[in-house]
């Protein structure tokens, strides 16, 4: 058999020929002895599309040659090679996949979706490419002697009864789908992997993917097993390297309201992608995301991968505390001279600076930094100062407050808790209401059936049609409104102007109620801070540094926390547990002392 293999020399994306470690016999290409045009090295191997590629830089070349193959029949000519059809069944069901390709496509499908949010380019392509290649290699998967997911392995894992004689050692190559949109479209110019029918039919008895019962049978402990909240790692991971403007909550934010696809995101593989069985407890995610999952899995993955040095998280990022509190501080309505207070509680503790802000993978003895969770605890720890929030102080404040502004005919009004506290908590129920009746009303199965035959294909969809026809008569019958259209995405949850009329907006708002001057500077009149705590516990023990319980703190101090919970999407116990932090660095020198000052009040 006479194999005509034609090409010119082609440069292909970093993805586009991931599991070219598997190479054909050395009789293919032991012949071709020219210098890559590139890096002038002489190491060739063949892809599966009958390409010689360079196995150092990985250029492809298309120059005709013969390749003699005397295994096969003779009499028997094949003009060209395809660049590798996906491989079917017998039963012409669906194509032969990874569960890497279905998290590949998953990682393309979110990086789009930030991209139209207005985030730089260079995230996908450049970024978050550059970091999913990493990880496959670290985890065997790809650019190594041997991937962890081959179809031998996958062998091992089905029914002795199956009929192993058919070419077990045969290698498989695998063509995951490029993040880059320079290979095609996604859903029709892919190769897929290659392997003997009766694998598929062994593996297809556990799951769609070739490797999906081999994949939740893998040792936790040895790799850093992929997953959807892992997805969600890795954006964030490449957002925080290119220090865009979107914390970690915004980003989980985006995906609850629909902006980026994580839910039902299964439902936009190809159709030929049949997912069942094992495939469903991989990919199907029946619970809205979570910061501290996310958060340490970031911090893991970060680690595995052995990256360096985030870039510096400097002033005039928008990571910095003093830009995020002062977003916070517009968007929970409070007055702007309260940034001044901010910035002094940063530079006092030392939060501002470089090294503390700036991500170093693999170190353990640098704090890993919360930074939406950071400019939160800071505001919470201003109000305390200002305020003292202990259900008693900030309401005679208010009362002066009030007094004065009957009588100041001059200059803007002083700052009155009490009416911001009756402003906020009208706004904060009804979007607290309005959120937990989206969450309530959520369908949790996707729009789009699931089918794993072409002969079930007309009788899922009529009784998906039967079950959505229903529904609307229902809800016609019933007189409930019709979900609204998705909202267009923005950083702000609450929004004020300061045009409004109404004495809603408190932005202008004075601080000269409450503050004196003493040496020339502002000080608060209040000498008096009460500890969340007296001393923090010990980490590793219990895996945090404080513990909350509402009916142990004073109800305008919960208010508060429950303010940031909900723009954060958190808990108010991790809210409080900054708090504490950083009031055992602001106090530090006063907690050392023996006794304690008196000036704290416990």
């Amino acid at each position: 058999m006479v194999l005509y293999v034609a090409a010119s020399l082609v440069l292909l994306s970093p993805l586009s020929i991931c599991f070219l470690s598997y190479l054909t016999p050395f009789s293919f290409h032991r012949d071709f002895n020219e210098r890559c045009a590139q890096c002038s090295d002489v190491n060739w191997g063949l892809t599966d599309g009958g390409r010689f590629y360079c196995r150092t830089c990985h250029n492809v070349t298309e120059r005709t040659r013969d390749v003699v193959n005397t295994e096969v029949t003779c009499n028997a000519r094949i003009q060209t090679i395809s660049k590798g059809s996906r491989n079917r069944g017998k039963s012409e069901e669906g194509w032969e996949w990874y569960v890497c390709e279905g998290f590949q496509l998953i990682l393309k499908k979110q990086a789009e979706a930030l991209e139209a949010l207005g985030v730089c380019p260079q995230m996908k392509d450049e970024i978050l490419c550059n970091f999913w290649r990493r990880y496959l290699q670290k985890s065997q998967q790809a650019y190594c002697d041997r991937p962890a997911g081959e179809t031998v392995k996958a062998l091992s894992v089905c029914d002795s009864s199956t009929d192993m004689d058919s070419e077990p050692d045969r290698p498989s190559l695998l063509h995951l789908l490029s993040l880059s949109e320079s290979d095609g479209d996604l859903q029709t110019d892919c190769s897929f992997a290659s392997s003997s029918g009766k694998v598929s039919e062994c593996t297809s008895v556990c799951s769609g993917s070739v490797d999906g019962r081999l994949y939740l049978m893998k040792n936790q402990k040895e790799t850093l097993r992929m997953s959807m909240p892992m997805t969600l790692s890795f954006c964030y991971m490449a957002l925080l390297w290119l220090r865009e403007p979107m914390t970690l909550s915004d980003l989980l934010r985006f995906v609850v309201e629909g902006h980026i696809p994580y839910l039902n995101v299964y439902q936009d593989f190809p159709e030929k992608m049949k997912l069942y069985g094992l495939d469903l407890r991989i990919f199907c995610v029946e619970s809205w995301p979570v910061y501290e999952e996310v958060y340490s899995k970031m911090i893991e993955l970060a680690a595995f991968l052995d990256l360096p040095r985030f870039p510096d998280i400097t002033e005039s990022c928008f990571l910095h505390p003093d830009m995020l509190c002062m977003k916070y501080l517009m968007e929970v309505n409070l007055p702007d001279e309260l940034h001044n207070w901010t910035c002094r509680v940063v530079k006092k503790i030392g939060f501002g600076e470089v090294d503390f802000l700036t991500l170093t993978p693999g170190n353990k003895s640098t704090r890993k930094v919360k930074y939406d969770v950071l400019a939160a605890a800071i505001i919470v720890v201003v109000l305390k100062l200002l305020f003292l929030l202990d259900d008693h102080y900030e309401w005679l404040l208010s009362g002066f407050a009030a007094e004065r502004n009957k009588n100041n005919k001059e200059g803007g009004p002083y700052f009155e808790f009490k009416e911001w506290y009756k402003v906020i908590k009208c706004s904060l129920d009804a979007e607290q209401k309005k959120l937990d009746e989206e969450r309530a009303k959520y369908l949790w199965r996707c729009e789009k059936p699931l089918f794993y035959s072409v002969k079930k294909k007309s009788k899922v969809l009529r009784r998906r049609q039967m079950v959505v026809n229903l529904q609307n008569q229902f809800c016609k019958l019933s007189g409930s409104v019709q979900p609204a259209e998705r909202p267009n995405p923005s950083s702000f949850q609450l929004s004020w102007s300061e045009e409004n009329t109404d004495g809603t907006c408190f932005h202008g708002h004075s601080l000269k109620g409450i503050l004196q001057q003493k040496n020339g500077v502002l000080t608060t009149i209040n000498p008096d801070y009460w500890l969340c705590t007296i001393r923090l516990c010990r980490e590793k023990l219990c895996g945090h540094l404080a513990h909350y319980k509402e009916v142990d703190f004073p109800q305008s101090y919960h208010f508060v926390l429950r303010l940031f919970s909900f723009l954060l999407r958190i808990q108010p116990s991790y809210i409080h547990e900054e708090v504490c932090v950083i009031e055992h660095k602001l106090f530090n020198k006063k907690l050392s002392k023996k006794p304690p000052n008196t000036g704290l009040r416990k």
